[in-house]
């Protein structure tokens, strides 16, 4: 198995746009359940968007109507598009795909 690989972070202005994405090995991109957290110091994560293993889409509350989260299963990806940035969006988001498979995460900066 080919642990998950983020890209697509940087530093964009706030009100911004930034697409992240997130690539796997199509063995593990037939786990139901993936998606975004954001991560902290001391390896706390915090939920963004996901796809859950009943196949609904839950976001944060406070990503509601800016975030996109989408899959593509042919090309075993997945991805979040970020609109409407803000600068306490800042933080390193990484996807995890099943319950333990983590990547490395992608750093996103908004600046105000």
């Amino acid at each position: 198995q080919v642990q998950p690989v983020e890209s697509g972070g940087g530093v964009v202005q706030a009100g911004g746009s930034l697409r992240l994405s997130c690539v796997a090995s199509a063995d593990l991109f037939r786990l139901n359940s993936m998606g975004w957290w954001r991560q902290y110091p001391g390896n706390q994560r915090d939920l963004v968007a996901v796809y859950s293993a009943f196949g609904t889409i839950v976001y944060a509350d406070s990503v509601k109507g800016r975030f996109t989260i989408s899959r593509d299963n042919a090309n075993a990806t997945l991805y979040l598009q970020m609109d409407s940035l803000k600068p306490e969006d800042t933080g390193v988001y990484v996807c995890r795909l099943g319950a333990t498979h983590w990547g490395q995460g992608t750093q996103v900066t908004v600046s105000s």
